[in-house]
């Protein structure tokens, strides 16, 4: 059976076939059926691509208003955050790049061939801080959140930045970006299913204070009572996953850039504690506890919350009129004394730190108020208990004992509490400095409350040129310890604001030996009817701190006296003796 197929040929095939011209000649267009792929035409590609990014352009736009449209209001409000977090992204990545350039440019061109002492240098440098902080102040008001909590931890730095960014960046302790009556009304009918000026008998919109997760309105409960209403922004949730990824993105970045400038391991360590301050019923049970704890210290007052008008979003508690921790003026002109409001803050924080456990990490001048007691001296009113540390137990003897070592000088004490604290053996000393955020003198025992500008400089210096070994410190220690030294650092800051007027070191260093005598005394003798044995053993330990103190600090004066007799006297007639005794005595 024969068997016919028909084949399809193009015609450069047929001609060969037919051998009827030349086929070579052949125009190529002729050719249907070619070993290469046919261009398209130029004109048509570019109007096809041209149709498409019109439809996307267009299309887009239609899709994402449709579904905006339709989505509720707190979708909606998701949607608008997901284009606010790359505003913010973007807006953050160019002020860095702005600072960057601004430094670069400074350094390069502008400060080329002029004199480190010259006033025109100075200038200068002062010009390019001043540029960056009130960069660094902008961009944290306009994004909000995390970035303005960032930028209240500057300003403890107050000995290592430049006074620059120290005066621009104090806005953010309590000014932020205020919302609207709108946004406030939509978050209570959210939590409580009411306007504000219907859940209390008097609301005022306008807030008193806005900071970096919240702003505080004055309000009145239904029997007349003032309290002070702390509304949580309404978008803040939402938006905290994103701008932690910004921000370890952003360091990361940074990092990339400089890598000993590496801090991205602080935020990813920190991001869950942080999390912590958008719930303000952790705040209200932080807040009662910390009260309860203080409560032996009549000067410390903790606002009473009061939870039936309170939620996840909402915190009320009593409101109390004062000036803040910083503000001398204001202290004096209630009559009271500068010293005793410092004393009374360092007291407090120092029973956190060294007995109790349970730490304010977030002390700033803004949530430490003064007023006058009932017995017409300095009270505090310690606010804003949504970010807290706990320190372990063993931790706390380990820096109680490290800090009397320090002040006494207790070379191998510093060294075996230090190493108790996760501190190698060759970085102890650096880590006793990091702690005391000053020099330590070995050859004398008084701190000065204020600095030198020697000391200024050699702590600049050491951050300068020990970054390296700094970070690695850090890394060592129990993440615990790293809000402790936030809280440390925020309280020396706020003494040296008011002047220094009380020894810092030796008020901590009293408070840890006798923190630690009680916890010692509750564990031998127990919880139970013994505390006037606990008492005794506290009152002995403090005694034998004090007069180790004394006996070494009056050992120190009575050799000092006794080379400088010697000196006078021509006892000492090696010229290389006496140089060392003269530089001794400098010491």
């Amino acid at each position: 059976m024969e068997l016919r197929r028909t084949v399809q040929i193009c015609r450069f095939h047929l001609l060969l076939l037919q051998r009827k011209k030349d086929l070579w000649l052949l125009p190529a267009p002729h050719c249907r059926h070619r070993s290469g792929p046919q261009p398209s035409s130029s004109p048509a590609r570019r109007g096809l691509l041209k149709r498409m990014l019109l439809g996307v352009a267009l299309g887009v736009p239609l899709v994402g208003g449709v579904r905006y449209a339709l989505a509720e209001k707190q979708e909606r409000r998701r949607m608008r955050l997901l284009a606010d977090g790359m505003g913010r992204f973007v807006r953050s990545v160019g002020l860095g790049m702005q600072i960057s350039l601004d430094y670069w440019w400074t350094d390069h061109v502008l400060l080329r061939g002029l004199d480190e002492n010259s006033p025109e240098f100075k200038d200068l440098v002062s010009q390019c801080h001043q540029r960056a902080a009130d960069t660094i102040v902008s961009g944290a008001i306009r994004n909000g959140g995390l970035y303005i909590k960032l930028g209240q931890g500057l300003c403890a730095f107050n000995h290592l930045l430049p006074p620059e960014y120290i005066n621009t960046l104090r806005v953010l302790e309590d000014k932020a970006l205020k919302r609207g009556y709108k946004e406030v009304d939509e978050l209570f009918l959210e939590d409580f299913s009411a306007r504000p000026d219907q859940l209390f008998l008097e609301f005022d919109y306008q807030p008193i204070a806005a900071a970096s997760l919240a702003q505080v309105h004055r309000a009145r409960l239904q029997d007349g009572t003032p309290v002070a209403v702390k509304v949580q922004y309404i978008d803040l949730r939402d938006r905290f996953n994103a701008d932690i990824w910004t921000l370890e993105l952003l360091l990361q970045i940074v990092e990339l850039m400089h890598p000993s400038f590496g801090f991205s391991w602080v935020l990813k360590d920190m991001k869950g504690t942080l999390a912590q301050e958008l719930d303000f019923e952790i705040e209200a049970h932080n807040g009662e506890r910390c009260a309860r704890e203080l409560e032996h210290f009549g000067f410390v007052v903790v606002p009473r919350v009061h939870r039936e008008k309170s939620s996840k979003r909402v915190l009320t508690a009593d409101f109390y009129e004062g000036c803040k921790i910083n503000d001398v003026e204001g202290i004096q002109r209630q009559g009271l004394h500068v010293k005793d409001a410092a004393s009374k803050l360092i007291q407090m924080f120092a029973e956190q730190i060294f007995y109790t456990g349970f730490i304010h990490a977030d002390p700033h001048p803004g949530n430490v108020l003064v007023r006058k007691g009932p017995d017409g001296k300095a009270q505090l009113i310690l606010l804003d208990h949504g970010l807290y540390e706990f320190l372990h137990e063993r931790d706390r003897e380990a820096l109680c004992r490290l800090w009397r070592a320090i002040i006494l000088r207790d070379d191998a004490a510093m060294r075996t509490y230090s190493r108790q604290l996760g501190v190698k053996a060759e970085d102890y000393f650096l880590f006793c400095e990091i702690l005391l955020q000053r020099p330590i003198h070995t050859a004398q025992l008084a701190m000065s409350n204020v600095m030198t500008r020697e000391e200024t400089a050699y702590m600049q210096d050491m951050a300068k040129n020990h970054f390296d070994s700094i970070m690695q410190v850090l890394k060592d220690l129990p993440r615990s310890m790293l809000l402790v030294f936030r809280n440390i650092n925020t309280v020396r800051g706020v003494n040296v604001a008011l002047g220094a007027p009380v020894d810092r070191y030796y008020i901590m260093a009293k408070s840890a030996v006798k923190c630690w005598s009680r916890s010692i005394a509750r564990k031998q003798l127990g919880l139970s009817g013994l505390f006037l044995l606990r008492w005794i053993h506290t009152l002995w330990a403090s005694l034998k701190f004090e007069f180790a103190l004394r006996l070494q600090m009056a050992s120190m004066r009575l050799t000092t006296s006794l080379l400088r007799f010697l000196v006078f006297a021509g006892f000492l007639k090696d010229r290389e003796g006496q140089e060392q005794i003269y530089e001794y005595l400098q010491a």
